[in-house]
């Protein structure tokens, strides 16, 4: 009879390279997103640019959740390898949940004509100080683990 499986070195390496990969994705979508705020407002389309791009980083956060929630995920890895980090994994999945949320509300705001482009742009920005924040957080989480830097910052 076997006894538990533990994650070998070479999945461990897998697992972290697939979290790299996503997370330079995730990256992309955060910045295209900030360059649709940061266009023009004047600009006719400037609305409707902002709209798709917050909606493909909508999409990149879910496959965040999916990527580190789910149960073959980066979370549950996190566990398995470094017991002493469930509260740190708790928070981020905690913050998955208001960040989502956030994401959600601001798209709700951008697609409809109320609000103004200060307004929108200033709630942005304090989504996207929080989404930074979180990433910041996980990416410590991931060192403090492995000793490894995750990276994705290229």
């Amino acid at each position: 009879m076997a006894g538990p499986s533990h994650p070998t070195a070479a999945e461990d390496a897998v697992s972290l390279a697939v979290a790299r990969r996503h997370r330079v994705a995730l990256l992309h979508s955060i910045q295209s997103f900030e360059q649709a705020l940061a266009a023009p407002a004047g600009d006719p389309g400037w609305r409707a640019r902002v709209s798709t791009r917050l909606h493909r980083l909508r999409g990149a956060f879910a496959e965040h959740i999916v990527v580190t929630e789910g149960p073959e995920g980066l979370y549950a890895e996190l566990l398995d390898h470094s017991p002493r980090l469930a509260r740190g994994v708790h928070v981020l999945v905690r913050e998955h949940a208001a960040v989502a949320a956030a994401l959600g509300a601001l798209q709700r705001k951008v697609d409809v004509p109320e609000p103004t482009v200060e307004e929108l742009r200033a709630w942005a920005s304090d989504l996207l100080r929080e989404l930074s924040r979180h990433r910041q957080r996980g990416a410590d989480l991931v060192y403090e683990a492995y000793e490894t830097d995750i990276g994705g910052e290229t």
